[in-house]
């Protein structure tokens, strides 16, 4: 896959640091468990502990009260005064759990990254002496945009709602007050039609391209480790809007025999439908599957096209 955004920093650990607040400009709405979901520590250090690679700046002030080595007083101030740490969508700011980034740490992250569509540009060493601190810039890259964090408020069917009451109460005011001096008057109250929220079917249709994107092996329904990265976006999806209803379809181009074409794709949307389910904590009742075959060509004029070989997610 082409790569989103580009992470330019000076000093190793400036740039780890841009590669996951990168992470955050494209999924804005992550968790802190997503992001050490996403970049787990034991990929970075040999540990036995339940740690993440981050934690809250509050965690953080009490890992240095209790320790004069990885986590002392000096190292946090000397994070708070250059600003080393991210500020998440809702305002919780985050550090890092490892004091330093070694080579083979940086070499580690940057292979992570590349999961997520991020590249890391040859960083510069950063500027020595006080009161200098490194930096990074992200820069967008083949035309991506971020998506855009959704404004907490009021839902819009809510709101519609109390409108509709407002009317209705008005209407009933109106009946008591006139009684039998005049006609009852007929209010009419417009049709409020909720729809689906376009925000989440734009990140699904990505989430699909992304799927289609990780390749299964020929002739197999196993997961591969970048599908199940992308469908563990899926799920954070699906768990933050439960009452989406997700059929997941397989599709094969007409080469080989159809039969076993059949049974693959059918055994694909049921191997991403367990993931989903046994996995990732995904309710079954949203997610249903079923298998085409090269019953529905999406190049009849060239069946066996590579286009036609495709997962779809289809919202119900």
């Amino acid at each position: 896959m082409a790569s989103k955004v580009r992470v330019y920093a000076k000093s190793q650990k400036w740039a780890a640091l841009g590669i996951v607040d990168a992470y955050l400009k494209m999924y804005p709405h992550a968790t802190l468990e997503d992001i050490n979901k996403a970049f787990p520590r034991n990929l970075f250090v040999q540990t036995e502990d339940n740690l993440g690679l981050f934690v809250t700046m509050e965690e953080k002030a009490k890992m240095a009260q209790s320790t004069t080595t990885d986590f002392d007083d000096n190292q946090l101030e000397e994070w708070k005064r250059t600003k080393f740490y991210l500020t998440m969508t809702d305002g919780t700011e985050i550090a890092f759990t490892v004091p330093m980034w070694t080579k083979e740490m940086f070499e580690k992250i940057t292979e992570q990254a590349k999961l997520y569509d991020i590249e890391i540009a040859k960083y510069e060493a950063a500027e020595k002496g006080a009161g200098k601190r490194g930096e990074y810039t992200l820069e967008y890259l083949n035309g991506y945009v971020p998506p855009v964090p959704a404004k907490k408020g009021m839902p819009k069917w809510l709101l519609a709602l109390i409108a509709v009451l407002g009317l209705a109460v008005v209407a009933l005011l109106l009946w008591l007050l006139l009684g039998k001096k005049a006609e009852p008057q007929i209010v009419e109250v417009e049709k409020v039609v909720v729809v689906h929220d376009t925000l989440y079917i734009q990140q699904i249709a990505e989430i699909e391209k992304n799927f289609n994107a990780a390749q299964f092996e020929q002739g197999k329904a196993d997961l591969n480790e970048e599908a199940k990265f992308v469908l563990h976006d899926l799920a954070k999806v699906l768990n933050a809007h439960t009452d989406i209803k997700l059929t997941i379809k397989g599709h094969t181009s007409a080469e080989g025999d159809a039969a076993f074409n059949q049974k693959l794709s059918e055994a694909r949307a049921k191997a991403a439908v367990d993931f989903l389910v046994e996995r990732e904590g995904v309710a079954v009742e949203q997610l249903s599957y079923a298998g085409m075959g090269s019953s529905e060509l999406k190049n009849a004029d060239n069946p066996m096209a590579p286009e036609n070989r495709r997962t779809e997610f289809i919202i119900e």
